[in-house]
């Protein structure tokens, strides 16, 4: 997908309601998601200044108090997280002065899990995260699927539409969300995921953490890949890496402060539950975990299990960024009881909870809506509603309460 036009990004109306009012917004993000592209071309008043320059670097490293004095004022502070002890020093600035909108800030590691510094600019600052591209932004649509489900707006629907076959589905999801990637064909988006990884591990890595060898840390990755959307078992992914349990977590905790792995925690009624129960684990890319796992599209049918997975990790994707411009009040989690009955994603907002099923068929069966119904079941009149997403055509009522069969595609041709 070719294009001179910038992307639109919903997440912009929360980056200028934060600058009205917040000293510090910080936009958080992997490397290549588009944070420069969204605060530069939307917020062009502001100077700007990028710690990637070795000379800018250099003085940043040097004289902290010095380089945040002369700034410009109000001022873009791209890549922060190369010199995180700038937070401590942009601090005692805003202390001084608490005008709104002074820093924006832009992240590509997560500052707030970054030892000793996540509440540097706690009260004065305003994080928002940006995920790379949504399909919705790549159709360049609105992105209502979200708002439809909590709102109870998804109704049944029969259709004659072209919708989307297996084929363009697997298309999509192989493809990811990283601007520069969807704009290449296939085999030079992977080569550019490759040489994104290289990159990441040679200069990022180094830079948040310490680190051993860092072709450990590609190993664990590409271990990740293979187990995304699958219950995180560090004892076993020691055993298999022959590393200590310890080095993985460690490592596990460098991809997620490089916004490449996530952990979804367990759903439990019973909230002193969650904290012993097991997360999954998705990568946060779906293009990026397809080259990192060998999966290419034409793999779909062949490789359905795996297809899968990969399916049910880019759904995760699709929904936590529409959350960015739908309600930060929502939660997410997984579903799994002693049974091995599964719900793919549970969102919550206070009690209210709905469920996410995903299905690469194009066929829904009454075997599908079993988690919706347990989850129901566990929620009582909390329960708001579920979805099962399958890769058909129409929009079909479950023999469940409030519940749905939905195309895939309603995630972004809404």
């Amino acid at each position: 997908m070719v294009t001179s036009k910038p992307f639109d990004r919903p997440l912009l109306g929360a980056v200028r309601t934060a600058l009205a009012d917040t000293p510090v917004v910080c936009v958080l993000g992997p490397r290549q998601s588009g944070k420069t592209t969204l605060v530069r071309h939307f917020v062009p008043q502001y100077g700007y200044i990028s710690l990637d320059d070795p000379a800018t670097l250099a003085f940043a490293e040097s004289d902290p108090a010095g380089f945040v004095a002369a700034l410009p004022d109000p001022v873009i502070l791209d890549e922060v997280q190369r010199v995180p002890e700038l937070l401590r020093t942009i601090k005692l600035a805003v202390d001084r002065d608490r005008r709104p909108g002074r820093f924006l800030l832009t992240g590509s590691a997560n500052l707030l899990l970054l030892p000793r510094l996540g509440d540097s600019l706690a009260g004065r600052m305003e994080v928002v995260d940006l995920p790379p591209l949504t399909a919705a932004e790549q159709a360049r649509k609105p992105g209502r699927f979200l708002r439809a489900l909590i709102e109870g707006r998804l109704t049944p629907s029969l259709t004659t539409a072209n919708r989307p076959g297996l084929g363009q589905l697997a298309a999509r999801v192989t493809a990811g969300g990283f601007p520069e990637a969807v704009a290449r064909p296939p085999a030079r988006a992977r080569e550019w995921h490759r040489q994104y990884l290289r990159a990441l591990m040679n200069r990022d890595v180094q830079d948040i953490a310490r680190v051993r060898d860092v072709r450990e840390v590609s190993r664990l990755l590409e271990l990740m890949a293979l187990r995304t959307a699958q219950l995180l078992n560090v004892s076993s992914i020691a055993n298999e890496l022959d590393l200590r349990r310890e080095t993985v977590e460690h490592y596990l905790a460098v991809c997620e402060r490089l916004f490449l792995v996530q952990r979804l925690p367990p759903w439990h009624r019973n909230h002193a539950k969650r904290l012993i129960k097991t997360p999954k684990v998705h990568l946060v890319d779906s293009g990026l975990c397809a080259t990192l796992s060998g999966l290419t599209a034409e793999d779909a049918i062949a490789q359905r299990e795996r297809f899968g997975h990969l399916l049910e990790s880019f759904v995760v994707q699709q929904l936590r960024a529409q959350a960015g411009w739908t309600s930060p009040e929502l939660d997410f989690w997984h579903y799994r009881d002693k049974d091995q009955v599964e719900v793919d994603l549970v969102i919550t907002r206070g009690r209210e909870v709905w469920g996410v099923e995903v299905k690469a068929a194009a066929t829904v069966t009454p075997a599908d809506g079993r988690g919706l119904r347990r989850l129901a079941e566990q929620c009582g009149h909390t329960f708001k509603g579920g979805v099962v997403l399958h890769a058909g055509d129409n929009t079909i009522k479950l023999d469940i309460d409030h519940c749905l069969a939905v195309p895939l595609a309603r995630l972004w041709d809404m």
